[in-house]
């Protein structure tokens, strides 16, 4: 199951541990969060290869760590629509649902925000290459739970 509505994903996770991820060209950011969905932590980062070797890399990473579902962010354009990168997310997505139920997150803001962050934490550049897609995982995962956990009504 692949989804943007929060009470389909929720019906289909009720709780569990969440992988979060931001899926780029050249990484993949990963992000865990806890069984309650309290909070998303970094976790490591995935230089991207073939998708088979990719899918794997995701199928070790969730080893173990009972995963209920995952989070990935989709890229909108700034107006609402959708981009080349949006159908890329959605075909990634489409490849990884065997391993879980897909609830796809707006990140528009994601990597903006995490970069603003580290710069204020002056950050080298080198540094913040290292980190910024893992956090943006992270942004991206605790957003969505934050949405999923606030009771508002189902978007």
């Amino acid at each position: 199951m692949i989804t943007t509505d929060r009470a389909a994903f929720l019906e289909a996770v009720p709780g569990g541990r969440l992988l979060g991820l931001d899926v780029g060209t050249k990484t993949i950011g990963t992000a865990f969060c806890d069984g309650g969905w309290s909070f998303a932590s970094p976790a490591i980062l995935i230089r991207r290869t073939k998708f088979q070797k990719d899918k794997i890399a995701l199928i070790d990473l969730m080893r173990g760590q009972s995963v209920a579902g995952l989070v990935i962010g989709l890229p909108i354009n700034l107006d609402g629509t959708e981009s080349p990168r949006s159908q890329s997310t959605r075909a990634f997505a489409k490849n990884v649902e065997d391993l879980g139920p897909v609830f796809l997150w707006d990140e528009r803001w994601s990597t903006q925000a995490v970069t603003r962050v580290l710069l204020e934490q002056d950050a080298s550049r080198a540094k913040r290459a290292e980190l910024v897609d893992k956090m943006a995982a992270a942004y991206i995962l605790q957003g969505a739970i934050d949405a999923l956990t606030s009771g508002s009504p189902a978007t």
